[in-house]
């Protein structure tokens, strides 16, 4: 392919969109999983608009720019959101009766087993990114344990670990576009320089 054919991508990241749709969204249910604040209005409609609606633009804008990966996790989690904000509102309005903590436990599981999935991929992307896999695996893991425990220190726990991966997911966003804004790596993402991870970066970023 000669250089005429190659065309420069001029469209806007949508990594910090998802990113902060996800990390705010996270934060907020932590909050309450770790006892702090109530589940009301406020973390329902972040559930399906910030966290579910626009993590999903997210993933369709990456799609767009040719980012497996990157369309993969928006789109997923994004939809994610919508499945628990669906999840606790249908037994209010008479869709379905109240979930039992055995399919709560099935359900969390399975999504940490495919973070834990989505993990891999974040290899030789940065530490930022793949701590937030790891916490995020390890929150999801948690929320299924506590389900099936019937425990709410597990739940507690869970909550802490989901407010750090929400903070770093945050952290991750305003480092896209401050660095971008400003020309430089102001906020640092610590990335691994390592060959074989560029192709991975690319995606994840």
């Amino acid at each position: 392919m000669t250089s005429a054919n190659i065309m420069k991508d001029i469209t806007a990241d949508p990594a910090p969109l998802g990113l902060m749709g996800f990390g705010m969204t996270t934060v907020m249910l932590s909050l309450h999983n770790a006892g702090l604040i109530p589940l009301g209005a406020a973390i329902l409609s972040m559930g399906i608009f910030f966290g579910g609606l626009a993590q999903f633009i997210a993933g369709l804008m990456e799609w767009k720019r040719g980012n497996t990966f990157g369309m993969t996790v928006f789109a997923s989690f994004g939809l994610f959101w919508i499945i628990i904000v669906t999840v606790i509102l249908a037994p209010t309005i008479g869709l379905a009766s109240q979930e039992s903590a055995e399919a709560m436990a099935v359900l969390f599981l399975l999504w940490g087993l495919y973070s834990a999935y989505l993990s891999v991929g974040t290899i030789g992307t940065n530490r930022v990114t793949q701590a937030i896999f790891v916490s995020l695996t390890a929150t999801l893991l948690l929320l299924s344990a506590s389900e099936a425990l019937a425990s709410d220190n597990v739940k507690v726990a869970a909550g802490a670990l989901g407010v750090l991966a929400g903070a770093m997911a945050i952290y991750s966003a305003m480092a896209h576009v401050l660095n971008e804004a400003l020309g430089r790596d102001m906020v640092p993402l610590f990335k691994v320089n390592k060959e074989a991870g560029k192709k991975a970066e690319g995606a994840a970023e």
